[in-house]
């Protein structure tokens, strides 16, 4: 597809939908090289908060039907809830339209798959949306591990804490509902980590051979609140608070993995750590400009600022030394998946990667359902 501008159509209009809806803004500014974008249409619900959201991000026009707004647009974002990941992708997929849905790619591993050999059938560009591989502390990290600056790959160590749900008062979500969300901080939290040291080690160390899961919900019901701050009613919590994993690589590297949403003193709270035979390196999403690095004969980490012209994704923001923040990973993603739609290209992550993710997901459930280590099948 080579037509410009690109009718760009957006379900969903709350995080997600303002995130990827600024990127979209700030594209001609900062990266003039990007396709020629027209913010068509928004999809949502409800028609008045609807309005009132394609009024903030730009869009000239709204739909309450996915379907209808498939047919007018070049490239749909499918952004809402897990559970609307699979149907209105296919569709679009199936449509000839290029689609970038947000993680994790779906609720269940069937979905998912669905998802992967439409993607397969069809040809066409399609992308799982995970933000933190456009960061450019990690595409450094990356660079370092292909160049074997770490030696062979050992370790890989990743968390994820938030503590928004620390409080047992706080409101009931369609995140706490297995049948919409799939997962809770497995799914929500555990598909960053897993999809970043796919990533970064995943060449170095192969797939996960097997690995162990433990998950576990520290608050069994939620309530739902009026207008007014009265509360309405209780709701189940049907998905986990907190998750932990040990892996096993092909290689015979190891991983432990965790994430929780009840970590108090954790806002977003994303590490992860590799450990080579030769050095280490570790990154914090909470200082996402850094880059702590131990080489060969050091006795003590280096801190890296990666904010130099020839980091990437540097030379199109400010000079070096002045940081950029979480929102530009969005518009470093956006960029790359609307030049590989322009070009007819594939771009990584692709839903074959987020299927990749899925399974880690779905056999950690079936791990902590068992007791003992399963392998990923």
């Amino acid at each position: 597809m080579t037509q410009e501008p690109l009718k760009i159509g957006v379900l969903g209009y709350r995080f997600m939908g303002k995130a990827h809806s600024n990127a979209l803004a700030r594209l001609p500014m900062f990266f003039p090289d990007a396709p020629d974008v027209d913010r068509h249409t928004l999809v949502g619900r409800d028609e008045e908060e609807l309005a009132d959201a394609a009024d903030r991000f730009g869009f000239a026009h709204t739909a309450t039907d996915w379907e209808a707004a498939i047919d007018e647009v070049d490239v749909f974002y499918n952004l809402g809830p897990n559970h609307v990941h699979a149907e209105p992708s296919i569709a679009a997929l199936g449509a000839g339209v290029p689609v970038l849905c947000e993680k994790p790619l779906a609720p269940t591993l069937e979905e998912a798959a669905a998802m992967r050999d439409a993607a397969a059938v069809t040809d066409v560009t399609a992308g799982t949306a995970f933000n933190y591989r456009f960061v450019p502390a990690i595409r450094h990290a990356k660079g370092l591990i292909e160049d074997g600056e770490l030696g062979e790959i050992r370790q890989v160590r990743g968390r994820y804490l938030q503590d928004w749900l620390v409080d047992p008062e706080a409101p009931w979500a369609w995140r706490m509902d297995a049948e919409m969300a799939g997962s809770g901080a497995l799914g929500d939290l555990g598909a960053h980590t897993v999809d970043l040291a796919n990533f970064l080690v995943g060449e170095a160390v192969g797939e996960i051979d097997r690995l162990s899961g433990h998950l576990r919900t520290f608050v069994d019901e939620r309530p739902v609140y009026d207008g007014e701050g009265g509360i309405e009613e209780y709701r189940d919590v049907t998905v986990d608070d907190a998750y932990s994993a040990q892996v096993a690589y092909e290689s015979g590297a190891t991983g432990t993995f965790e994430a929780s949403r009840v970590a108090a003193g954790h806002k977003n709270d994303h590490t992860i750590a590799v450990h080579g035979s030769k050095g280490s390196l570790k990154f914090s999403l909470e200082r996402l400009n850094e880059l702590e690095v131990l080489r060969e004969g050091n006795r003590g980490y280096e801190t890296v600022l990666v904010t130099e012209e020839s980091d990437p994704y540097v030379d199109r923001w400010w000079p070096p030394g002045h940081v950029i923040g979480w929102e530009h990973t969005f518009v470093h993603e956006n960029y790359e998946f609307l030049s590989a739609v322009a070009a007819g290209e594939s771009f990584e992550p692709s839903f074959a990667d987020g299927y990749e993710v899925q399974k880690a997901l779905a056999a950690i459930e079936r791990a902590d359902e068992r007791g003992e280590w399963v392998a990923v099948e």
